[in-house]
């Protein structure tokens, strides 16, 4: 397909970031809504609150690749379109859910489209840029999520005092918008139909080992560890996991190329990205807990309070190229999950249940801001770089698919980890569990870093790759 022109290509990138921003926008500000949720739906329990968030991460986690091939079958542009619409949709049956259950599959199918749309957004991208640009163009369309991450908490936090629906009605607009333009101003392509179909199946299969696994840490508090559900989750995980890698090994077309992992960068990249996102979910989700429920703020000066920390991020994001290039991607990424550890850390040693911003909450939200502004962005290029252009995309797709499940398993362990605490000190007893289990989490990433080798800064293929995924 030729280059659009002029006005076709600005229009172009325009919707495509629109569509990439409401996507990443909506991870943050779903997660000051938290307990607004609870307290509508007549104080459901952490436990059940965390599916609000994790049905979005497994989903969008095991249908990423499998729709980006899809896409690649039956067109980027429809595949945007069909995305931002479901997507769209699914924002409108999360705003209008009466019970946790409902909003719970409102977000299932919300993760479905953003898996159709955030693929086919890089790839409309890529054919609207020139070869030279090409590099720009991606570092930028990445950038949106750290943009997305500093706003977030803000706007979730002004929504969310306009009451919770707000967090979800704010997509339906954009979407709109986005769907108006999009029909008339994006390029047509011409899909390739040739090769296999992706492997739904296999989708299914690591849908439901994620599931499974987040289940049995989620309900062990209640059911116990030695239960017999406990076990029969965890064990179902087990099972389903392997079948899926089984699956995975003979499928023409998987979710996850077994050859790709055994390229010891990337997989150790991908490692490392997967343990730091553990991490980075469990202090996303307890900030704003303790903001909330331990000193009482407000859900609008919750996401103050969180703000400082992510709007480091894309600026790191940007400008630390002279820093890897001097002490290669490893090193960089590892001082990266160090500082976040850190962070932590302070916050564990400055927890008290009576506000302290200033002393005690801000130092660790800004250590951890650069901590995830030097280790996230450095592990994803260093996972993309260890590949041959041609699997940039593919690759780039298993690491974001890899993140997603680490966010699962964050989420999971913190609800694990706080329990429902009947006193304030108890309280400050669990969150600082948390906080050391996620700075030991940081560390032990640290050390999946440190396995890369000394490289200078990975770069991006200047000419189209494939496009069945996204970083």
């Amino acid at each position: 397909m030729s280059i659009p022109a002029g006005p076709s290509r600005r229009a172009t990138v325009w919707i495509v970031s629109v569509g990439v921003f409401v996507v990443n926008l909506d991870l943050f500000i779903v997660n000051v809504a938290v307990p607004a949720l609870g307290d509508s739906f007549d104080g459901a329990s952490l436990a059940s609150l965390s599916w609000v968030l994790n049905a979005y991460a497994i989903v969008f986690a095991a249908l990423l690749v499998p729709a980006g091939r899809l896409a690649d079958r039956f067109g980027h542009r429809r595949g945007f379109l069909l995305g931002l619409a479901v997507f769209t949709l699914a924002s409108a049956l999360c705003a209008a859910a009466p019970g946790v259950g409902w909003l719970i599959a409102a977000r299932a199918v919300q993760a479905a489209g953003a898996a159709a749309l955030m693929p086919t957004s890089l790839a409309l991208l890529l054919v609207a840029t020139p070869a030279e640009r090409r590099p720009r163009a991606v570092r930028g369309w990445a950038a949106i999520g750290g943009i997305a991450a500093g706003l977030g908490p803000v706007a979730g936090g002004l929504l969310v005092e306009a009451g919770w629906r707000w967090v979800f009605l704010v997509n339906v607009p954009v979407g709109l918008a986005g769907l108006l333009a999009g029909a008339r101003g994006l390029p047509a392509d011409r899909p390739d139909r040739s090769g296999p179909l992706p492997d739904l199946a296999g989708a299914v299969l690591l849908t439901g080992a994620i599931g499974a696994l987040a289940l049995g840490l989620v309900e062990s508090g209640a059911w116990g560890w030695s239960s017999g559900r406990t076990a029969g989750a965890l064990g179902s995980a087990l099972l389903l996991g392997a079948a899926f890698w089984r699956r995975s090994a003979r499928h023409p077309a998987p979710v996850v190329e077994p050859s790709l992992l055994r390229i010891p960068a990337f997989s150790a990249a991908t490692c490392a990205a997967l343990l730091f996102t553990v991490a980075f979910a469990a202090m996303l989700l307890t900030s704003v807990l303790w903001c909330q429920q331990v000193w009482g703020y407000s859900a609008i000066r919750t996401g103050l309070a969180i703000a400082p920390g992510p709007l480091v991020v894309p600026v790191l994001a940007m400008t630390s190229g002279p820093v890897v290039r001097r002490l290669g991607a490893g090193a960089t990424a590892a001082f990266g999950c160090l500082l976040f550890g850190a962070g932590l850390v302070w916050w564990a040693l400055a927890a008290d249940p009576a506000p302290h911003y200033a002393s005690g909450f801000l130092p660790g939200m800004l250590v951890t801001g650069v901590g995830v502004g030097l280790a996230l962005p450095t592990l994803v290029w260093a996972a993309a770089g260890a590949l041959p252009p041609e699997r940039f995309a593919t690759g780039s797709a298993v690491t974001t698919m890899a993140r997603q499940t680490g966010s699962v398993l964050g989420v999971a362990v913190t609800v694990t980890l706080l329990g429902q605490p009947a006193t304030a000190r108890a309280a400050v007893d669990a969150f600082r569990q948390g906080w050391y289990v996620a700075a030991a989490l940081a560390v032990v990433g640290a050390v999946a870093a440190l396995t890369l080798r000394r490289a200078a800064a990975p770069t991006v293929p200047t000419r189209t790759p494939e496009r069945s995924g996204t970083p």
